[in-house]
């Protein structure tokens, strides 16, 4: 058993301090204000120093870590991510793959999970492959431009049937209705999410009933659909807005380019605490910063200077949403944690509770991670 004491618990909408944590054999088996919580003999105890213990984050889209693509090296990238503690994550799938890419990605993830190297893998985020052509990071190597057919995705499907957690999708996509249906089929708790789109509100609407309940990297890569050339059009980004059972992904880099401060505070007012996901979207490109962009750190450029994910790792992201909205410390747990484990289904992650899973991480006040435990096992917490 771990007894964890001298921490600040950080729950789902308030603080206890002066608490204690008590793991064992993966699970929370206590917590509580330090005097009320007895320790039993032969407990581990570890100081916490004073630091706030939040459930470990859970990124549920990015593509890399520790200078690693998922699809290249999950271990590394995986190891890098707990580290920060992200000890939950969907490596990302983008549609710049082609058929054998994508086949050849989901195998070395899926061996990679099996071998028990990569603890926090939950499944994978399916970035594609039928997005709208126009949107999105090294769009002129989109091999899926093309007319969608069966006999093209039934194989992908097969392989990742059992990991799949998210599927993003441009619903204007022609036949796109037949390829939610034969996906829901295949994985009934499948969430589906608007994605790289200019789809109209009915268009969207049409997909709620299957499992649309997520926007991609909110407010990137979305067209608009004015009706009039005077008139702003009504889209992806206002439906997303509307809908009460959308959640939205954002992410938040420190300047505010993927999305305005503003508009991060906008989204926050509308879509109120428990419908926002923070994500890396982390990539890696080695593409020069177009002009405009001098001094920018923590963003990735495509070769035609398009802005191709970010360099973030979750916590930073997190430290940023505080930065640019005011937001608390459990408010970013919240959309780093509790609300991608409840969109998911997982249950047992996202809050400190009982019989919860022992995936906690050690903070400071601006979310500099100083240790993790996952699965009730201390980490090395230095990061890279």
């Amino acid at each position: 058993m771990l007894a964890i004491k001298n921490i600040t618990l950080v729950m789902k909408d308030h603080l206890v301090p002066d608490a204690m944590l008590l793991l064992d054999q993966g699970i929370i088996r206590d917590y509580g204000e330090l005097r009320g919580t007895p320790v039993p003999a032969g407990a581990q105890i570890v100081d916490g120093g004073g630091l706030f213990a939040g459930p470990g984050l859970i990124d549920i889209h990015t593509h890399a870590g520790g200078g690693a693509i998922f699809t290249d090296d999950p271990g590394r990238a995986s190891r890098n991510l707990l580290a920060h503690g992200v000890t939950g994550v969907l490596p990302a799938l983008y549609f710049s793959l082609d058929k054998a890419g994508y086949l050849a990605a989901i195998d070395k993830i899926n061996n990679a999970v099996a071998s028990g190297n990569c603890p926090n893998i939950l499944g994978c985020y399916m970035e594609g492959p039928y997005l709208n052509p126009k949107f999105g990071a090294d769009r002129q190597n989109n091999p899926w431009q093309g007319p969608i057919q069966r006999e093209d995705y039934l194989d992908i499907l097969e392989r990742v049937a059992r990991t799949a957690r998210v599927w993003a999708l441009a619903p204007e996509r022609e036949g796109i209705g037949e390829f939610v249906r034969t996906v829901k089929a295949a994985i009934p708790d499948i969430v589906f999410s608007v994605a790289h789109s200019e789809a109209s509100p009915e268009q969207i609407e049409s997909l709620i009933p299957y499992g649309l309940h997520l926007a991609t990297h909110h407010t990137n890569a979305t067209g608009d659909l004015p009706k009039y050339p005077e008139v702003r059009g009504v889209c992806v980004d206002e439906t997303v807005n509307y809908h009460d059972d959308i959640y939205a992904e954002l992410i938040c880099d420190s300047r505010g380019i993927h999305v305005a401060p503003y508009m991060l505070r906008l989204i926050e007012k509308i879509k109120g605490k428990d419908k926002l996901i923070l994500i890396s979207d982390a990539y890696i490109s080695d593409a020069p910063a177009p002009p405009g962009y001098d001094g920018v750190t923590d963003i990735n450029f495509d070769y035609a200077g398009e802005i191709a994910g970010s360099k973030l790792t979750l916590e930073v992201a997190c430290r940023n949403m505080m930065v640019h909205t005011g937001c608390s410390l459990a408010d970013v747990f919240r959309y780093a944690s509790a609300n991608p484990a409840r969109l998911l289904g997982l249950s047992q992650f996202g809050e400190i509770g009982l019989g919860r899973a022992a995936d906690i991480i050690l903070v400071d006040s601006w979310m500099n991670v100083r240790q993790v435990i996952k699965n009730g096992r201390i980490i090395q917490s230095e990061t890279e």
